[in-house]
């Protein structure tokens, strides 16, 4: 189905608007990325911009295949108990010798994020480093910042350490060149790391900044200790008084939660609210005032020998919790688990009122209030990580050895070109679905759908920029003024290109559609594509600046209770000097 009929300067010139469009939208988050690339992708079908054969074989590439195995394999090792078992022996080493531990831990973090994908390292480590920053008295963002950091210059050091180093390959393959093997990219990376790793240490110490979590800012809850519900009785004197207006419920050590009248929870706005008979008053007090309750004839607790120990706890939303999407009302967490949301911490601002519609994002951190069964179990059902202590989930840890094994044979066999990578990944998901470590359920859960469907979108927008003759448009406007250049100032502007733009909107998307470019550019100046290639592909992972270019940078936003400034302070000399140093060494491996 085709609408339209251009000529090909003008389909070039209407692919790059639809481009430009997406990119503007991906921007502005009216909509999730994965959502507006699809629709870029159906514009370009009707348009005829994208050929129907074409967009059929972006099905074919096998750099998405071999993201969605490696998720499963990751999944693996974060069930048998792979990861945790070393995190746990840190934690140890933390009450010890806490800086001992956090270079250990980071030393892990580089060398995991090579061979595994870097968010779920991340996840389980945030936890960790909040706890060792609490042995240290420092601030957690201290510390958050490098941790994700690191994650991402070790994803540099091998082909599949992040997905966007495999999509370069694949979006390379498709190209006709020669396929990346799995440690090509493993001599620039370790120049990295190490110099990555001299500035964490030495220079980014002075740039984070102090900043508290919401936890910490919502501190003085810590002092109230339980939940208790008190019904109004018939002679109270509290009837038709404005419950925010109510001296008891304003005491110290007493906070209103919620006045429930039936089954409605009238917490969304209780300015105005009347107290009528029957009505539940939800209350989280201290110890002496549960107590004190007991003898007021204005209230009559719905439970008098006892009440329920609660805790307050900060929960992050990671990529696979079912809450993405959704909104807090809709899943109705206090009638189904006890749990009641205090707040929610997005980007820099602590949101705390409106709550029942507020649409759950990656990256969200809530406070969450509720008994420690309740919390347990609702963390259980929805997959979110509880940043203020490591997890203490039920592992198959006797078939961790089967799933570092299946990870081990993948990074050795094809370093030995015994296969190809997609090959070995479906080989190694199959060794650990058969095994039981993990079930099928569970391993299907830890493939991020949203970011496959993201990926096989750009793939088809890359093919039709290809198609339509934008990538040649692009390449004849810009060759002339790069012909003249040395290779590094060549490498340098494909470079920063490539980093600028991946620091506005998501790098996969970026790298699907600047690596066509790269090597259109390479062609059209008489040098090698390879290096150029190897720049997008490092400029699209090492994303400092700002917390929307890296996934891992927005998992620990919330956390380290960090604001959008804080990542351009440490991360923009972090970018150009990396990218320096990238651009200078990657002629020296990769002669143009």
């Amino acid at each position: 189905m085709q609408f339209l009929q251009l000529t090909e300067m003008g389909s070039a010139i209407l692919a790059l608007l639809v481009v430009a469009g997406m990119f503007i939208m991906f921007l502005r988050e009216s909509y999730p990325t994965e959502v507006v690339a699809i629709g870029g992708v159906a514009v370009m079908l009707v348009t005829g911009i994208l050929p129907y054969q074409s967009a059929l074989a972006v099905l074919s590439n096998p750099a998405p295949w071999t993201i969605a195995a490696m998720f499963i394999i990751m999944g693996a090792l974060v069930r048998t108990g792979a990861l945790d078992a070393f995190t746990s022996t840190a934690q140890k080493q933390a009450q010890v010798s806490p800086k001992v531990a956090i270079a250990t831990l980071m030393a892990f973090v580089v060398f995991a994020s090579a061979v595994v994908s870097n968010t779920p390292v991340v996840v389980v480590m945030i936890p960790v480093f909040v706890q060792i920053a609490r042995t240290l008295n420092v601030s957690a963002s201290k510390l958050l910042i490098p941790l994700s950091y690191a994650a991402i210059l070790g994803g540099t050091l091998t082909l599949i350490g992040t997905s966007t180093n495999l999509l370069v390959d694949g979006v390379a393959r498709s190209q006709g060149m020669v396929p990346f093997t799995i440690f090509e990219v493993t001599p620039l990376g370790i120049a990295l790391v190490i110099y990555g790793m001299f500035y964490l240490r030495f220079v980014a110490p002075r740039l984070l900044p102090e900043r508290d979590s919401m936890a910490t800012m919502l501190s003085d809850r810590s002092k109230m200790k339980f939940f208790t519900e008190a019904v109004i009785p018939p002679d109270s004197n509290l009837i038709g008084r404005e419950v925010t207006g109510v001296q008891l419920f304003k005491r110290p050590g007493v906070r209103l939660i919620d006045v429930v009248r039936g089954d409605e929870s009238l917490r969304r706005n209780l300015k105005g609210v009347a107290l009528k008979v029957g009505d539940r008053v939800v209350l989280r007090t201290e110890m002496t005032e549960l107590l004190s309750l007991q003898t007021n004839r204005e209230l009559k607790r719905v439970d008098q020998v006892s009440a329920v120990e609660t805790k307050t706890v900060e929960v992050l939303i990671t990529p696979g919790c079912r809450m993405v999407g959704r909104t807090l009302g809709a899943m109705r967490l206090r009638r189904r688990y006890g749990v009641y949301v205090l707040a929610v911490h997005r980007r820099n601002q602590n949101i705390g009122r409106q709550l029942d519609d507020l649409v759950v994002r990656v990256g969200d951190t809530l406070l969450l209030e509720g008994s420690p069964a309740d919390i347990r179990k609702l963390a259980a059902d929805m997959d979110m990580v509880d940043v203020t202590q490591p997890s203490a989930r039920a592992f198959r840890r006797s078939h961790a050895p089967i799933a570092i094994g299946a990870l081990t044979g993948i990074v050795v066999l094809a370093a030995l070109g015994v296969a190809p990578i997609l090959l070995l990944s479906i080989l190694a998901v199959a060794v650990v679905l058969i095994t039981r470590c993990i079930d099928a359920d569970e391993a299907f859960s830890f493939v991020e759908g949203r970011l496959l469907a993201l990926i096989f979108s750009m793939l088809a927008i890359g093919a039709a920029l290809e198609k339509s003759g934008a990538v040649s448009l692009i390449v004849e406007a810009v060759a002339p003024g790069l012909g003249a250049l040395p290779p590094f100032l060549i490498i340098w502007a494909v470079y920063l290109l490539t980093s600028v733009l991946t620091e506005l909107v998501s790098n996969n998307a970026v790298a699907v559609v600047v690596t066509p470019i790269a090597i259109g550019l390479a062609q059209a100046v008489g040098v090698d594509p390879r290096p150029l290639v190897v720049a997008v592909m490092v400029a699209a992972s090492a994303s400092f600046a700002t917390p929307i270019g890296y996934q891992t940078n927005m998992m620990v936003y919330g956390p380290g209770g960090y604001r959008f400034t804080d990542f351009l302070k440490v991360g923009v000399p972090l970018n150009l000097t990396v990218g320096l140093l990238a651009s200078l060494l990657i002629p020296l491996i990769w002669p143009l």
